[in-house]
């Protein structure tokens, strides 16, 4: 099935590479990458998307020319970017893809949205809900219980613990935890590196340790 990708920089590369991976594990559903649309492409990364071979096919308008069985994948890492891309492309009716690579694991139990993406070596236990377009990146872990609303990033290395609750937009920055059973608000940011020890509010930005 035909598939575009949403933002050609880092992220929406990395994007690829699971869809590829998983596509090489699994040929099922069979995703097959058309290219990539962005609205402010940098050369740099035109450059870079060249170089693995997929075409640039233009801003993210170009969505609505494409046939209403292609499917999309948001490769952008901010989760509020990520939303008002989500709140836009649902205009064109679109469905959105899922994709795990072969290295994650993902409990069979768990609830998920569509447009999830879990990078290699990421970590779901069990008992877990994930919202629309949740994105958990390289070797991250989601402990038991846990619900991330719509549209979280939990980025490399960063540990949710059981029975948390993450509302929708949360970042879980790199190495950064979030210890068992505490509530992270809309929109707040989890630094680098820190421990969360207590709820966050929403809009919040929180680092170190503890968490402040």
């Amino acid at each position: 099935m035909d598939l575009v990708i949403i933002g050609c920089g880092g992220h929406g590369r990395e994007v690829l590479g699971v869809v590829r991976s998983a596509a090489a594990a699994c040929p099922q559903p069979g995703w097959q990458v058309v290219g990539f649309v962005d609205d402010h492409p940098s050369e740099v990364n035109l450059k870079r998307l060249r170089a693995l071979d997929v075409p640039f096919l233009g801003p993210v308008g170009h969505l609505r020319e494409l046939p209403p069985s292609t499917h999309y994948l948001i490769g952008i890492g901010d989760p509020r970017v990520r939303q008002s891309v989500d709140a836009r492309v649902a205009e064109f009716g679109l469905p959105a893809a899922s994709v795990v690579h072969p290295a994650a694991t993902l409990g069979p139990d768990t609830v998920s949205g569509e447009g999830l993406v879990m990078f290699a070596g990421a970590r779901v236990t069990t008992n877990v809900v994930l919202g629309r377009h949740v994105h958990l990146n390289q070797n991250c872990t989601v402990g038991h219980d846990s619900v991330l609303a719509d549209h979280v990033q939990v980025n490399p290395l960063a540990a949710v613990s059981g029975d948390c609750r993450l509302e929708s937009g949360v970042l879980v920055g790199t190495t950064a935890a979030v210890l068992q059973g505490l509530r992270v608000g809309t929109d707040a940011t989890v630094g680098a590196g820190a421990c969360v020890t207590r709820d966050v509010p929403a809009g919040a930005v929180v680092k170190g340790v503890p968490a402040r």
